[in-house]
């Protein structure tokens, strides 16, 4: 019979910041007692306390900002997490993580022009202009802004864990993202695909809105096994 883990100290301890943070009410950007007051609340030494800290932070519960303090990080409330120590993804990796989602973002566009409200709009308008502004060349920019539009639009679809599960695939594979970029080399039509995208939902189009996204990351697809095939 396999010996049953014993929970460390710092598991433990984890589990109290997390309880912590959850009795206190405490949401995102809310900032936390100091190391040096937790150390003496949890009655343990200051490496013990940065252990269960860098845990914390690697999940994205919490943000330590140097100089400034410990605040609660954006994701303690997401129940689906991006890998924060993955590594170079392999090839056949990479397009299967396209395959999802080219099988999950249609129907969130669907969606998304089912339930479309004018303050989410503008949030991917917002992100189209601003990867208009940096069709030129500025690929970082236009990168952010592309796969902010990309969030938008599965966070429209009302869903939370769709929502946070794109989010994770885009972490993920966030640098090939930016190769596809420079690869597929047509910028301006990867921004007029999107803008037709964006046109579907703003029509509440739900059919439309679906079968153009499909055939976005089809493309974005196809590339991506070029580039397999041939690799530079």
């Amino acid at each position: 019979m396999s010996e049953v883990t014993r929970p460390t100290l710092s598991d433990a301890l984890t589990e109290r910041m997390l309880e912590l943070i959850r009795s206190g009410g405490h949401r995102p950007g809310d900032r936390l007692p100091s190391t040096r007051e937790l150390s003496q609340r949890f009655a343990v030494t200051t490496p013990t306390l940065r252990e269960a800290l860098r845990r914390l932070e690697a999940t994205g519960a919490i943000e330590m900002r140097h100089g400034s303090g410990i605040y609660v990080g954006a994701a303690i409330e997401r129940l689906v997490l991006p890998n924060p120590n993955m590594r170079e993804i392999r090839a056949a990796q990479l397009l299967e993580l396209l395959d999802a989602r080219i099988v999950i973002e249609p129907p969130l566009a669907a969606m998304a022009a089912g339930r479309a409200a004018e303050e989410e709009l503008t949030a991917l308008k917002q992100a189209l202009a601003t990867a208009g502004r940096h069709l030129g060349g500025d690929d970082a920019e236009l990168h952010d802004a592309n796969m902010s539009f990309h969030r938008a639009t599965a966070r429209m679809a009302g869903n939370v864990v769709l929502h946070e599960v794109i989010d994770a695939l885009l972490t993920v594979h966030g640098p090939e993202q930016r190769e596809i970029l420079q690869l597929f080399d047509d910028r301006r039509r990867d921004h007029e695909e999107h803008l037709a995208i964006l046109a579907a939902i703003e029509a509440r189009d739900a059919a439309q809105a679906e079968e153009l996204m499909r055939a976005h990351l089809v493309d974005v697809k196809t590339v991506i096994e070029h580039r397999v095939q041939s690799p530079r």
